[in-house]
């Protein structure tokens, strides 16, 4: 069985014998875990074991870890300090900040690896233009440029540990206030602009090897109607063709009010998939997720199935092997000491 277009959440700490079934799903080609489903690291490392058990193409296994306030997993896991104090270091030894980012990239990922988990939805490659309350610290910096390079050295640092790297959130969230959760963020910007600023670490983490792209759920009205994920103006013609990116477009959560304008979940999901993503992803809503698996009907892409299988975590380390690594503790303090 290949790995479907879609990936949902799970409620609890284990498997249910409705999460199994609803896992088997032809439709389904990824879990994406939450705070709810974690209690330890041997806890999360059988959950994913389960999960990965399921099928024979082994679903794959995602979780929000950037840091600061978006970390999943915290007792048993390094504390991750917000990517904004990398940025801060970069404004005065760049050379070092590269070093750290590198370091907090390595960490995050070979933690996540050593549990079983497949990759985070990470970096962050907003441009903060400090109006954003939703991405605020999670974006490495004001600068374009400096997002890219910050985040390159961050991706180095994932793949050495055998995780791929996810950039979010395409083309830009950083110059909207609206929190894209709960409101539908517009962006009045002329294209020229998006394309001279925000577009820029996209861009170069492309040139770099980036193998996914998550877009956001922002209107740019001068482009698009459409939030940039349900628009294959943003996705195939500019994303896709006028950038060159050949790895994986995971859309947002479907469930977040920012989607809503695209019509019920089933619309939403069909929308995405035909603009362009690969994997759409179905969250905190387990009747949408029975919808969105019973209406979207027959999907068969193998091009987007050759991309999720690259997605795959690699060089798979245990937990006491990596106990046993002094560069895993000599990384666990240069970071933590950023908290």
């Amino acid at each position: 069985m290949t790995l479907g277009p879609v990936m949902l959440d799970i409620a609890g700490l284990t498997l249910s014998p409705v999460d199994r079934e609803r896992l088997q799903h032809p439709l389904v080609g990824g879990v994406i875990l939450f705070s709810r489903n974690y209690e330890s690291p041997e806890q999360i490392e059988a959950l994913v074991r389960e999960i990965h058990g399921l099928r024979q193409s082994p679903l794959l296994v995602a979780v929000d870890h950037e840091g600061g306030r978006v970390q999943r997993f915290r007792e048993g896991f390094t504390s991750l300090p917000p990517v904004r104090h990398l940025g801060q270091i970069h404004e005065e030894n760049p050379k070092r900040a590269r070093r750290l980012a590198e370091a907090s990239g390595w960490l995050m990922a070979i933690e996540l690896r050593a549990v079983g988990v497949d990759f985070s939805f990470a970096p962050v490659l907003d441009v903060d233009y400090g109006v954003s309350q939703v991405i605020g610290n999670r974006a490495f910096h004001s600068d374009p440029e400096t997002v890219a390079d910050i985040a390159h050295y961050y991706m180095v640092g994932m793949h050495h540990a055998g995780m791929a790297a996810t950039g979010k959130h395409f083309p830009g969230h950083g110059h909207v206030t609206a929190d894209s959760h709960v409101a539908l963020p517009i962006d009045e910007r002329p294209l020229a602009d998006i394309l001279a600023e925000d577009i820029i670490p996209f861009e170069r983490m492309i040139h770099y090897g980036l193998e996914g792209i998550m877009p956001a759920h922002v209107v740019f009205t001068r482009v698009d109607p459409q939030p940039a994920g349900f628009s294959p103006i943003w996705l195939k013609k500019i994303l896709r063709a006028q950038l060159g990116f050949q790895g994986v477009i995971f859309s947002d959560d479907l469930s977040m009010e920012g989607a809503k304008q695209a019509g019920d979940v089933v619309a939403r999901a069909k929308a995405a998939l035909n603009a362009g993503c690969d994997m759409i992803l179905v969250c905190n809503d387990s009747t949408a997720a029975d919808k969105v698996l019973a209406g979207v009907g027959h999907y068969d892409e193998p091009a987007s199935h050759l991309r999720l299988v690259r997605m795959r975590g690699k060089q798979n380390r245990d937990r006491v092997q990596l106990a046993q690594d002094p560069a895993y503790h000599d990384a666990v303090r240069a970071v933590s000491a950023l908290v």
